[in-house]
């Protein structure tokens, strides 16, 4: 299972996983986490009209992924909901997911500085809540390091921030 939505890290992520860790004979699913619409769920309605764009998104970089990788099989999920991390902690679950990737952003060392004072007092972001916590695969966390280094960082239960020359 791959996190995907429409940031730069989401889509490395994407595209590191297709070429780093995705076999021909794989199902990958790309999970969008919506915003709640305002629009009462019904059972007559369906998903796809609660949340046209993120379905929009989705299914073009499905399209993107089966243009690149023809061989696997891609099959989409979007859940709605506020809180990112334990949504996509539970749908993996749900799916049975053997690994779950995720887009990791690049934090100011400001950010890093208080994470380290405040050290488990304050949670982290959807990666640090679904990758190092809570996920009940194996969770990696994939940041692009940057063009001129290549390269990518990957964060899981047991690494933070290991730099993967690749």
């Amino acid at each position: 299972m791959i996190v995907v939505d429409s940031s730069l890290e989401a889509k490395g992520a994407l595209q590191w996983a297709l070429s780093h860790t995705v076999q021909s004979q794989d199902l990958v699913i790309l999970l969008h986490v919506a915003k709640p619409s305002n629009k009462q769920a019904t059972s007559e309605e369906p998903s796809k009209e609660r949340a046209p764009r993120a379905y929009e998104l989705v299914n073009s970089l499905k399209d993107m992924c089966q243009l690149k990788r023809h061989e696997i099989q891609i099959e989409i999920a979007v859940v709605e909901g506020k809180e990112k991390g334990p949504l996509i902690v539970e749908e993996a679950k749900r799916q049975g997911v053997a690994l779950l990737v995720l887009g990791q952003k690049k934090r100011s060392m400001t950010w890093r500085l208080i994470m380290m004072w405040a050290s488990n007092r304050v949670t982290g972001g959807v990666v640090e809540y679904a990758c190092i916590q809570n996920a009940y695969c194996m969770a990696i966390a994939v940041r692009r390091k940057s063009k001129k280094h290549g390269g990518y960082l990957i964060t899981t239960k047991r690494h933070k921030d290991f730099w993967l020359l690749a």
